[in-house]
């Protein structure tokens, strides 16, 4: 179910409330999507099923996916997820962090 874009607005405030700067806008949304979204979840990318395991921070304010497929890890940036049904638990603030991101704020 997509959340309202109240909500999303919500979200986004919160997340970035005490930010002073670009850098702490994404730690702010870092936190609140580690703090959130339960891992594992079903996903995929390029078309194949994945099951993200966890969701870490890049050297270069990028969000990335650790996802496991036949055994192996692999990490790709967040944005290359499709997500599946269900959706994830918190999956609310990956998509405040993906409306924010898209809108540059």
């Amino acid at each position: 179910m997509k959340t309202s874009p109240e909500r999303i607005q919500e979200l986004i405030e919160e997340a970035i409330i005490d930010a002073y700067d670009e850098e702490e806008q994404f730690m702010g949304f870092f936190n609140m999507i580690e703090e959130n979204v339960k891992t594992p979840f079903k996903a995929k990318v390029i078309g194949e099923e994945v099951e993200v395991v966890e969701i870490t921070m890049g050297e270069t304010n990028e969000f990335l996916a650790v996802c496991k497929r036949n055994g192996k890890k692999h990490t790709v940036n967040l944005t290359s997820l499709k997500f599946c049904d269900p959706l994830p638990a918190g999956y609310e603030w990956i998509e405040a962090f993906l409306e924010w991101k898209k809108n540059d704020w």
